[in-house]
């Protein structure tokens, strides 16, 4: 009995410091040292939530970069990869569409290579950046689009190059969110530039 109550008592002393404690400790650090990235690195425009640093979102009308597929539609609740095997048909059969779609819509040559990240998912099918080669193959589009210079994409995606971290891990990258963000802060929606005269 004695071993039994004793066990009993550390158990409780170890779920409040492991199951309580700890994590309202860690939470206080996280909210003094880093409030943006604690509360999710949410992107607030003219005082409303229009996405995360750190979750990708679906872009389809022509004027925006789109980023990578995802396998669950940028759902957080269901993140994760296809789990289809390279080998896989379907997945063969999907990725030799979308490159297609990619050449189609950037007016790229039958034979030119498109990025990877075009038209393969992330493992978490979440992921928010770009390379920027892929983001910069999209700028006669965006352009032609928008009514403004291909020069002027470039611009706005070299801008937003973030480095790889540490100077070591991953590559160059765009969050594709910002650079849309941008695309709109100049033109609008999707039209022309406000400085550009009717």
């Amino acid at each position: 009995m004695k071993e039994l109550r004793t066990a009993l008592r550390v158990l409780g002393i170890l779920s409040l410091l492991v199951g309580v404690l700890y994590p309202l400790l860690v939470l206080g650090i996280a909210q003094l040292a880093f409030p943006h990235r604690a509360n999710g690195s949410l992107i607030l425009m003219d005082g409303r939530v229009v996405g995360s640093e750190l979750i990708g979102q679906s872009f389809s009308l022509p004027q925006y970069l789109r980023g990578r597929p995802s396998s669950s539609d940028y759902d957080p609740r269901i993140s994760g990869g296809s789990n289809l095997a390279p080998s896989n048909p379907i997945l063969l059969d999907r990725v030799v569409e979308d490159v297609k779609r990619v050449r189609a819509e950037n007016g790229l040559a039958l034979g030119a290579v498109v990025p990877p990240d075009l038209v393969l998912a992330s493992g978490s099918g979440l992921d928010p950046d770009l390379s920027v080669e892929a983001a910069l193959l999209q700028a006669e589009r965006i352009a032609a689009e928008r009514g403004i210079t291909p020069e002027t994409i470039r611009d706005i995606v070299q801008r937003h190059i973030q480095d790889s971290f540490l100077g070591a891990f991953g590559e160059p990258r765009v969050n594709v969110l910002e650079v849309n963000l941008a695309l709109d802060a100049l033109t609008g929606p999707g039209g022309m530039s406000r400085d550009a005269t009717p």
